[in-house]
């Protein structure tokens, strides 16, 4: 099989990686930056460059680029994309993403499944990117309603060839509540909690907590400020209801009111018994 990937970022180059790693197929490139295709080639992340002659080879082509870019890029080359191809993009927002390329895709006569693997690391570009990136992972698919189902089974059985644990079928819709509050939520809180004068003193009184607070506070604002305005309805909401639930821990120690706040607490750490119960050993 042919695999075509565009843009060779954290995920775009990582996919390659695994691709090339795990699988017998064969993978075409292409990025913007000619020091990242230097690299990619020299680790032998890809086999070929990926043109607007050879695109149309392709069984499967990632979109791992930003999803404005992705979008832009369909409608540049979507005459070149052959009707036997199945375009997946790898955005973290879908509804912006799938309504406007499933349109082009029917329009041209190509199969497009919405995308977003759920894994990641604090630093991007292909310097970042790793083969086992997606090892254990979930993959989540917005297909069509339309979609034949021999199309989805061929899509789980090459990602899980590639080293994910699990593929979840969703709408554009339901993705992007979710991740509202699962991935974009902890970004904007992160970049929140590292702006605290107390960061820059806090070497040798802080550990785990610290960490974990701060660990993806370093992302990269252009990618992030594009994610959060295409999420933007799903993401206020949540936005305000964490503020919401601050507030109350903020007026139970205004007031020195230690019931309640022993009640927030216990509220909390039964919900994540219920959403993430500890293994036992």
């Amino acid at each position: 099989m042919i695999t075509g990937i565009i843009g060779l970022g954290l995920i775009g180059g990582s996919l390659a990686k695994s691709i090339k790693s795990k699988t017998p197929h064969r993978v075409l490139a292409s990025d913007i930056d000619t020091r990242t295709m230097a690299a990619a080639k020299n680790c032998g992340a890809f086999d070929e460059i990926l043109t607007s002659e050879n695109i149309s080879e392709c069984d499967l082509l990632f979109l791992a680029v930003f999803p404005d870019n992705a979008v832009e890029y369909i409608k540049n080359h979507a005459e070149e994309i052959s009707s036997g191809t199945t375009v997946i993009d790898l955005c973290g927002v879908k509804r912006a993403v799938c309504s406007e390329i499933s349109k082009i895709a029917r329009e041209h006569d190509f199969i497009f499944v919405g995308g977003h693997p759920m894994a990641g690391r604090e630093k991007g570009g292909f310097e970042n990117s790793k083969a086992d990136l997606f090892d254990g992972a979930s993959m989540i698919l917005t297909p069509e309603k339309d979609l034949k189902t021999e199309v989805i089974e061929k899509l789980k059985v090459f990602f899980l060839e590639t080293g994910f644990g699990s593929v979840t079928l969703s709408t554009p819709e339901e993705h992007d509540r979710i991740i509202a509050y699962t991935s974009q939520l902890p970004h904007i809180i992160s970049s929140a909690y590292i702006k605290s004068p107390e960061a820059l003193k806090r070497r040798g009184f802080s550990a785990g907590s610290f960490r974990d607070m701060s660990r993806v506070s370093s992302m990269d604002e252009k990618l992030w400020t594009e994610l959060f305005l295409h999420n933007r309805d799903f993401l206020t909401g949540q936005l305000e209801l964490i503020i919401k639930n601050l507030n109350d821990y903020l007026d139970a120690l205004k007031k020195n009111d230690s019931e309640k706040l022993e009640k927030l607490i216990k509220e909390s750490r039964k919900i994540k018994a219920q959403t993430m119960p500890e293994s036992k050993s």
